[in-house]
């Protein structure tokens, strides 16, 4: 096997996904784990983008978050998005494809209230947990739509939060509500 040199074009496109890794908000463990550019580059890069050293810390690791209330509906409809564009370019990079699947995302939630709206970190997270088989999805028995569950879950009767929300879901929106008519 013979050490070839990166070809100078590929390098380019992957500073080209960390460039827009970073300004979509990713943490650089992401970034790191997505191209081929050594650490202290990629801490450089950050740093000339987002003028601060990126953040220290743990990146999300339970799967049990996606499985709450708000949350799950907004990983379900991230998650709508990848698979319908997988299957619309079969050809395309997963990098790419989560890219483009996370800024329609975006698009599509930055206009609703009380929007749990996930980072890209969190829906990479997701993506993994998919991979990794320790997430999966469940069609809701009255509305047809898919929602994430955990692997080898029952799911032979399963309502999604949004034919039945939690008992505690409406007290939020009341809230909200009553501080807006006070006002």
């Amino acid at each position: 096997m013979t050490d070839q040199p990166r070809r100078l074009l590929d390098e380019y496109r992957d500073v080209q996904k960390a460039i827009e890794l970073i300004n979509l908000g990713a943490r650089l463990q992401v970034v790191e784990s997505e191209v081929l550019i050594s650490r202290p580059k990629l801490i450089r890069l950050y740093k000339e983008l987002q003028g601060q050293s990126p953040p220290k810390g743990l990146l999300p690791f339970s799967t049990e978050w996606f499985l709450t209330w708000q949350p799950n509906m907004q990983a379900s409809l991230f998650y709508g998005i990848f698979q319908q564009m997988q299957r619309e370019n079969p050809t395309s990079e997963r990098l790419d494809l989560f890219i483009s699947a996370y800024q329609l995302y975006r698009e599509q939630v930055q206009h609703c209230p009380e929007s749990v709206a996930l980072g890209i970190t969190r829906v990479w997270t997701l993506l993994r947990f998919f991979e990794s088989k320790q997430l999966d999805l469940a069609v809701c028995t009255r509305c047809d739509g898919r929602f994430i569950v955990h692997t080898h879950s029952p799911v032979k009767q399963f309502v999604c939060g949004i034919c039945q929300p939690p008992s505690r879901a409406g007290k939020r929106l009341k809230k909200a509500n009553k501080d807006v008519e006070l006002t």
